[in-house]
């Protein structure tokens, strides 16, 4: 918000008992960033029957990270068919049959998905899609938009209620048996950097021979590589044994005694015991940060202060901004060693 103009928030204070929550998908990057998003609706309506809407593919919040989510959603649904198809807009009939909800919020911003979605009945209707255009809510004049995709969520919220005390509460609260696992893993008293080399998008990789380097500094430093790899990235694992023999991998040798605790909630664990981690901005990047490794964090050509991870520390290393390139390779060495040895160094790691 700007301080130039004066500001009255929330610009009308409601009090639904249905909120219906849409959105296209989330894979398990979008999960993470948007579940402080979902926290907050519950905690400014916690008696409101909460909906997250999946109008198009599937959402994590249905699988993998449901135990988290399912704090603050009564109902989840996904692959709904709800702005999928253009020829919804020449139709009448509500895309969701049957139903109705006090509060719709839309968290995306195609017009014609926005067009189609207002056709649920509603009391409130409030979306961002073309500067409020379709919103029966509106921000007031001097209104200044938070640059980061939540951010701009969350300033909705501020549109029909008031923040609460609560509101820094932790989201990412995991059992006591994911913190058993995580210590049988990585066992107090060395320190441990976590290293993430896979991404969705192969095209905001930082090269993996440059992550095995890092690796095998952080050895000669007596510091202990932690490589993160999921299913996809399986064909890893021989040449990480291969090129860093030393570097722990705890999701591929398990010898603990919780071999069922696994995913992106064992990686959350596992951040809690790193001093530092490094990613290629990704879902895993994402799991690290809310876990509460300070995080070094690889762009190419993505706007950090849209997308960057929840992290509290932050290091982001910006191919096109630092180096003038949309090409992670550009991205030396010598940055991500000068990143991790600063969050080392320092007690409260730096954000940059």
């Amino acid at each position: 918000m700007s301080n130039s103009a004066p500001i009255t928030l929330p610009v009308r204070v409601l009090n639904p008992k249905t909120v219906l929550i849409y959105t296209c998908e989330e894979v398990i990057g979008d999960g993470i960033l948007k579940l402080s998003f979902a926290q907050q609706v519950r905690q400014r309506f916690p008696d409101a029957h909460i909906t997250w809407l999946a109008g198009v593919g599937k959402t994590v919040y249905a699988g993998i990270l449901k135990p988290l989510a399912d704090r603050f959603m009564d109902e989840v649904i996904e692959e709904a068919g709800v702005g999928d198809k253009t020829h919804q807009l020449l139709t009448k009939w509500s895309p969701l049959p049957g139903r109705r909800f006090d509060l719709i919020i839309d968290t995306q911003r195609l017009v014609a998905r926005t067009m189609i979605l207002k056709r649920i009945p509603h009391g409130t209707f409030l979306s961002g899609t073309a500067d409020f255009l379709f919103s029966d809510i509106k921000p007031p004049k001097g209104f200044e938009a938070d640059p980061s995709f939540v951010g701009s969520l969350i300033d909705m919220l501020d549109l029909v209620s008031e923040r609460r005390d609560d509101e820094g509460a932790n989201v990412f609260q995991l059992s006591i048996e994911h913190q058993n696992a995580a210590a049988a893993l990585l066992p107090s008293g060395r320190i441990y950097i976590g290293i993430a080399p896979g991404a969705g998008d192969r095209r905001k990789l930082w090269p993996v021979e440059r992550y095995f380097d890092l690796a095998r500094k952080q050895i000669a430093v007596g510091r202990v590589p932690v490589f993160l790899l999921g299913p996809d990235e399986a064909d890893l694992v021989a040449e990480v044994r291969r090129e860093v023999p030393d570097a722990l991998l705890p999701e591929w040798d398990r010898s603990d005694a919780y071999p069922h605790i696994k995913g992106p909630l064992l990686v959350m664990a596992l951040a809690a015991h790193m001093s530092a981690a490094i990613a290629n901005n990704s879902g895993t990047g994402h799991m690290l940060a809310v876990g509460g490794a300070p995080l070094v964090s690889i762009f190419t050509r993505h706007d950090p202060a849209k997308y960057a991870a929840q992290a509290r520390g932050l290091k982001i290393l910006h191919a096109l901004r630092d180096y003038g390139v949309d090409d992670a390779s550009r991205i030396p060495l010598s940055a991500a060693l000068d990143a991790i040895d600063t969050f080392i160094k320092y007690e409260e790691p730096l954000v940059s």
